[in-house]
């Protein structure tokens, strides 16, 4: 069955953790008729983050940010910005190859997003779907890339005086751990219909 005329494209995006190697990386399906609400539900899915902290997205050539403004802008921020309730991919991305995601602006976790391919319309696809990834997300509130190196490193040395606190903290944490499965999963069920 054909697509019908003006269906959106799927885009193969690859989310890439920044400051952090090994990279920690997913590797997504997702429709362009997406919002960037939508996009962020999705990355959140498929890192493994809790969703408890502030984000948004920020693209070159023009500089466009693209997010939620709060009422009482406690950064004095004026920037514009488009918001992310309504503002699709398709409106915004262009032929663009690359933009960022910023997540907790205490910890600052900037992720990449890189478009791999673009893919012809599929009305039979899922609006957003989960390929493949590496490695665990870090755990929140760690202090960001250069927390969460000091975290592993500290965990890692029994002789290190704050070693039984971090410890205890990270519990069975496993860096190396990435469960495709379920993180699939998750992914899956953030967005229920391309224009929810």
């Amino acid at each position: 069955m054909a697509a019908p005329k003006n269906a959106p494209e799927r885009l193969q995006l690859r989310i890439e953790l920044d400051y952090l190697k090994p990279a920690i990386w997913r590797q997504v399906v997702v429709s362009e008729d997406l919002t960037f609400l939508q996009l962020h539900k999705v990355i959140q899915a498929a890192m493994g983050w809790e969703d408890c902290h502030m984000h948004e997205f920020e693209l070159a050539s023009p500089r466009t940010f693209i997010g939620t403004r709060l009422k009482d802008d406690f950064f004095g921020d004026d920037r514009p910005m488009l918001p992310e309730r309504t503002t699709r991919l398709a409106d915004v991305l262009g032929r663009r190859r690359k933009f960022r995601y910023w997540y907790d602006f205490g910890d600052d976790w900037w992720h990449t997003l890189r478009v791999e391919k673009r893919l012809p319309p599929n009305p039979a696809a899922p609006a957003a779907q989960l390929l493949a990834g590496e490695f665990a997300c870090p755990p929140e509130d760690c202090g960001g890339p250069d927390g969460y190196v000091d975290m592993l490193m500290i965990a890692r040395d029994p002789q290190h005086p704050e070693h039984a606190d971090i410890a205890a903290w990270l519990g069975e944490f496993d860096p190396q751990a990435f469960d495709l499965a379920a993180h699939a999963g998750r992914v899956a069920k953030t967005v229920r219909t391309r224009r929810g």
